[in-house]
């Protein structure tokens, strides 16, 4: 029986222009829910237009190289986290701290800007199945790897597929450029099998032996 979880979830409909936030080594994951305090004036002008309207935005993760034209409008990867501000809270001293929902990832366009952050037009991505053979086998490997990377992390035994190779890569710490690639992997079996590679290959070594004791 195919696992409904291996599948996206009905796809998003052609969304209009939305705000692009560049950040570097950031990615938002679908389903996930992650903090970000906003205190540049031009995304400040980002969130309050964004509270009248739509809430969404793209966070895009910054080509890597080009981490530190942050204060420009550094170059973004084309496969992006399409997110929702689902709750807000705005400071004092005029910064925001706002929670944003990953809904789907996304390929981005920039288009043009009268605003002081940048906009970019999105196509939502639909992802591929893991074939029913393989469902098995893959939910184990990956819940043993979450588990082992994220201890007491709660997995229901119903979540999507897609949903455990994104927690893995969530918590792993490998370069950008690799995250960027299987971030963007859209075939779910292959993006799985990518975060267990890396895994595997990050895994921390254990500790050597105790010597033996002198007589």
């Amino acid at each position: 029986m195919n696992d409904p979880s291996d599948t996206t979830s009905t796809p998003l409909r052609s969304l209009p222009v939305v705000p692009l936030f560049p950040l570097p080594e950031f990615f938002l994951f679908p389903r996930t829910v992650m903090p970000l305090r906003i205190f540049e004036p031009r995304y400040q002008q980002m969130v309050e237009d964004l509270l009248d309207t739509s809430g969404r935005l793209v966070i895009g993760a910054v080509v890597p190289g080009h981490e530190r034209e942050l204060m420009g409008a550094p170059p973004v990867h084309p496969v992006a986290g399409l997110g929702e501000i689902v709750k807000h809270e705005h400071l004092p001293n005029g910064h925001y701290v706002i929670m944003v929902m990953g809904l789907q990832r996304v390929r981005l366009v920039e288009v043009p800007s009268t605003r002081l952050y940048r906009k970019v037009e999105v196509e939502p991505l639909a992802e591929s199945a893991v074939p029913p053979a393989s469902a098995n086998e893959l939910r184990r490997q990956l819940t043993a790897a979450v588990l082992a990377r994220a201890p007491g992390v709660p997995l229901p035994p119903d979540m999507p597929m897609s949903q455990l190779a994104d927690l893995l890569l969530l918590h792993l710490r490998m370069d950008a450029a690799t995250k960027i690639e299987l971030f963007s992997r859209l075939d779910v079996l292959a993006r799985a099998r990518g975060a267990l590679e890396q895994h595997a290959r990050l895994a921390p070594t254990k500790p050597p032996p105790d010597p033996p004791h002198s007589p």
